[in-house]
């Protein structure tokens, strides 16, 4: 055998074996994107094959671009069989050097430990949970999704909304529910000067609380309207969200009462109505950018 033909049967195996992944993980509601070298991932549209767009497939938001559907980054990840074995990524596969799936999609949080001490650091601060090994470190698996961010302390990252994570196998043990104290890590102290809105410091907020300018039973009355809302919205459903999301943000987005659950309820209640999680979460970010947050 050549050496060309050696590669072009390894180049085959590869290609068969990470197709072959991505399409189980799709299977089983895993939303996954082919990764180049680099951890860099493909487009999951001809437009935008091998980033001839312009878009910046490393960053957190895709684009830019004009394509009928996101197709970057973590926006990239999917469970169509048709996109996935189909083009352009019949041809992404043979270059792919790993498989990603995107964890806030399927309601999961990675806490990625990237060395020994950040991973002895979690067997004392975390509760046990579904733990998959890596090159050097840990990733550690939770049931729940969360905002995402880097460098919460040394060594640890949170992979959940808006990022992907490589897939490097099941892992091992029983996945525990997402606790409170991965939630804090994201959190920020807020700044003894400056004004009330540089204390909202996390795109989704998280932690909970009493709502300082009004009883408890006033919030909870605002998501119960925000929900009926957008579930009673007769059309246009992504500008009845994104203004639901603007008005529940500017009554509580800076007094930190809200709650992960509260803007879970209100994603459900989109999603129901046939938006994205995607476009949920850019709903959420343009209404918070809009109020300065």
């Amino acid at each position: 055998m050549t050496q060309h033909a050696s590669i072009r049967d390894a180049s085959a195996r590869r290609h068969a074996l990470h197709l072959g992944t991505a399409l189980g993980l799709a299977d089983r509601g895993v939303p996954v994107l082919p990764l180049r070298a680099g951890k860099v991932p493909f487009g999951n549209c001809d437009v935008c094959h091998d980033n001839v767009c312009g878009g910046r497939p490393n960053m957190k938001t895709p684009g830019p671009c004009n394509c009928p559907r996101p197709c970057h980054a973590w926006a990239a990840a999917t469970t169509d069989p048709g996109v996935i074995a189909g083009r352009p990524w019949a041809t992404a596969w043979e270059q792919a050097q790993a498989v990603a799936y995107h964890p806030g999609g399927v309601g999961l949080t990675v806490v990625d430990l990237d060395h020994v001490d950040a991973v002895a650091w979690a067997r004392r601060a975390l509760p046990a949970t579904r733990v998959v090994p890596t090159t050097r470190g840990e990733h550690w698996i939770y049931r729940g999704a969360m905002p995402s961010a880097n460098a919460v302390r040394d060594g640890v990252d949170i992979k959940s909304t808006m990022v992907y994570a490589r897939w490097l196998g099941p892992g091992t043990g029983a996945m525990a529910l997402l606790p409170n104290a991965v939630r804090a890590l994201i959190v920020k102290e807020p700044s003894p000067v400056g004004p009330a809105r540089d204390a909202v410091t996390v795109s989704v907020p998280a932690g909970g609380g009493e709502c300082p300018h009004r009883m408890p039973a006033y919030l909870e009355r605002g998501i119960a309207m925000a929900e009926q809302r957008i579930t009673e919205a007769a059309g246009g459903v992504h500008t009845t969200a994104y203004r639901t999301f603007l008005a529940v943000l500017s009554a509580h987005g800076r007094c930190g009462c809200l709650t992960d659950t509260h803007i879970e309820r209100l994603f459900t209640a989109a999603q129901a109505k046939g938006e994205t999680a995607w476009h949920c979460t850019d709903a959420w970010t343009n209404a918070r950018t809009a109020l300065g947050m």
